[in-house]
């Protein structure tokens, strides 16, 4: 019985943990912490001494442009331990895994987006919401992919010989 409490407990903590903490870590990133103003104060500097004549607009440009970057990654990482969590590794992947780690991951989005509808320094956006889901099916397409590589790598024979990959 003990054994088993532990195995699960070990379980949950190698899968769900990281996925949890990643969630924590969205939403902390919603909050006025990395609000446009904040990460400014190291990016425009940062731009500046990159480039000292770039113009303001080029500024405003690359600032939004890795603010919507960083949606997309965020929500790729989370999708992709979300998945990991779900399949726990159990078994093939399956689309009842997809669907359920897209959805968690569309729930998070829509959440942070209205949570930051109440922030300040910081608003609520129907285009980051498709950006993130946007995020999440790439991070699920390359989770598949990382599966499918391993399994490739493991067995290099079928890959030469020409089988099938699954």
């Amino acid at each position: 019985m003990r054994i088993a409490v532990n195995a699960r407990v070990g379980k949950f903590v190698k899968y769900w943990v990281p996925a949890i903490v990643w969630i924590v870590v969205a939403l902390i990133a919603s909050s006025d912490l990395m609000s446009a103003e904040r990460t400014s104060r190291f990016f425009v500097p940062f731009l500046r001494w990159l480039t000292p004549d770039i113009s303001p607009e080029t500024v405003a440009m690359a600032q939004l442009m890795v603010r919507k970057l960083a949606h997309l990654t965020e929500y790729g990482v989370m999708a992709a331990l979300l998945l990991r969590a779900i399949r726990a590794g159990t078994g093939p992947l399956g689309w009842p895994h997809v669907l359920i780690a897209l959805a968690v991951a569309a729930v998070c989005a829509v959440s942070d987006e209205f949570h930051q509808s109440f922030v300040a320094s910081r608003t609520g956006s129907a285009l980051d919401v498709m950006i993130d889901i946007t995020g999440a099916l790439i991070g699920i397409g390359a989770y598949w992919l990382f599966l499918w590589w391993r399994r490739e790598a493991a067995h290099p024979s079928r890959a030469l010989a020409g089988g099938s990959a699954g």
